[in-house]
């Protein structure tokens, strides 16, 4: 009997005290059943393993690719390898940073049937866990999959029923076309947990669809040749950037060649050296040239076209030519952030609050939205508010709780200076009838 049929058989048993595997890598929770006032915690073991660092080029990529689309035996493995390293691009973590805070910024509400917002169950949403599931949710438009699993029930420091943490399943573990989880990589799917039946299901959040390869799959095409690029840049600038050193001599004597071959090496740093009169030296330039037309341009198409992978557009993070077509750009890269929020709200919606209120959490009736309020910057605020109050009356405790601070009643508003009745015939302008009243 193998690891899972003997965690399967002790599960389904009901023990009071669940088997706990370990390994040097430490334990990973897969499900957590029982209720939420005593704990039944069973611990479903993966078998981790440290991943390789190897070069990968396109024929690698593309051989990925296929063992990927296998249908009787798919495995994302290797891909998941090249996956790794289009993630390490600095361009392209600065695009998928920019979409994904674009999308964070916005705040959110819960709101009844009603539509009317229940601030109070705003809390149970407020903290780490959830914006870290956000997180590891949004990285499934990326990766193509995301199996996140929920942590311990606990009472936060107001005593309000949360999560100790979220934690995303290692993507290797996971065959999503048969939402299947395997303790070892390289399993069978057949052999692994249907993490879609329970206990799991209650304890697990799905992000993105099973037959989806993610936004890496097409820039691996970009990071690879954008790599080598750099790599061969790198090679150019040391074989022709510096200048060859030549030196001719005369002598015959072992010790005074490894002298002067000591001499030509260690003289990058001092710019200087001694040499007899029978030793010539000599400097040589390199003829090679527009190494930035041919390596910089190359990199500089490859940043682009992430960008538009990514952000559907260069502007937002590339230099811009116009006010116009930046605003234009803007527009493209918001239509793709809404959507984005559409995909998390409809996880929150359809998995997290049923699960959440399976644990005990008293949001029935309650539905997660995004808040379509305009958030001004402190300076439009102040101009927003004073425009407010200087037409209409304003509670004063909107004050108060906004800025903590005690409001009392409005003070009235400093009277005009009287006109001057007897004055019947004022000059054009006015001036004059009050230069009059002044010095009188």
């Amino acid at each position: 009997m193998n690891i899972l049929d003997n965690f399967l058989q002790n599960f389904r048993s009901r023990k009071t005290e669940a088997p706990i595997l370990h390994t040097p890598h430490g334990d990973l929770n897969l499900a957590k059943p029982g209720d939420r006032k005593k704990f039944q915690r069973t611990v479903f073991e993966i078998q981790r393993v440290t991943d390789a660092l190897t070069q990968q080029d396109i024929a690698d990529w593309r051989m990925a690719w296929q063992m990927a689309l296998n249908v009787d035996s798919p495995n994302r493995r290797k891909l998941y390898d090249i996956y790794r390293d289009v993630d390490a691009d600095p361009h392209l973590s600065g695009c998928t940073t920019q979409r994904r805070g674009f999308v964070m910024s916005r705040s959110f509400k819960l709101v009844n049937a009603s539509g009317d917002e229940d601030e109070k169950a705003r809390h149970y949403f407020d903290q780490s866990w959830f914006k870290q599931l956000l997180r590891l949710a949004h990285d499934s438009i990326w990766w193509g999959h995301s199996l996140i699993e929920l942590g311990e029930l606990t009472r936060d420091g107001d005593g309000c029923l949360c999560y100790d943490g979220v934690k995303l399943i290692p993507r290797k573990h996971v065959i999503p076309e048969y939402h299947r989880c395997v303790v070892n990589i390289g399993d069978d799917w057949k052999s692994g947990v249907n993490y879609h039946e329970a206990p799991y299901a209650d304890w697990l959040i799905e992000a993105g669809l099973p037959d989806d390869l993610g936004i890496y799959l097409k820039a691996a095409q970009q990071t690879i040749p954008k790599k080598h690029a750099n790599a061969f840049w790198d090679a150019f600038a040391e074989i022709f950037g510096m200048p060859m050193r030549i030196a001719r001599t005369t002598t015959r004597d072992p010790k005074e060649w490894n002298r002067l071959e000591k001499m030509m090496r260690d003289a990058g740093t001092a710019l200087s050296m001694v040499a007899g009169m029978e030793t010539e030296i000599q400097f040589v330039e390199s003829g090679k040239g527009d190494a930035f037309n041919v390596y910089d341009k190359r990199i500089d198409r490859a940043n682009s076209e992430l960008s538009k992978l990514t952000i559907g557009q260069t502007m937002t993070i590339e230099d811009g030519s116009s006010l116009s077509q930046s605003e234009t750009h803007l527009q493209v890269f918001e239509n793709l952030v809404e959507s984005d929020r559409d995909m998390l709200r409809d996880i929150v919606n359809n998995q997290l609050i049923p699960r959440m209120i399976k644990h005990g959490f008293p949001l029935k009736g309650l539905r997660f939205e995004w808040n379509d309020a305009v958030d001004y910057t402190p300076e439009q605020q102040i101009q927003y508010e004073t425009m407010i109050a200087d037409r209409y009356e304003v509670d004063p405790s909107y004050f108060a709780d906004k800025y903590g601070m005690p409001v009392g009643e409005r003070r009235d508003r400093m009277p005009e200076p009287p006109t001057d009745s007897s004055d019947d015939n004022p000059d054009d302008d006015g001036k004059q009838k009050n230069s009059r009243r002044f010095f009188d």
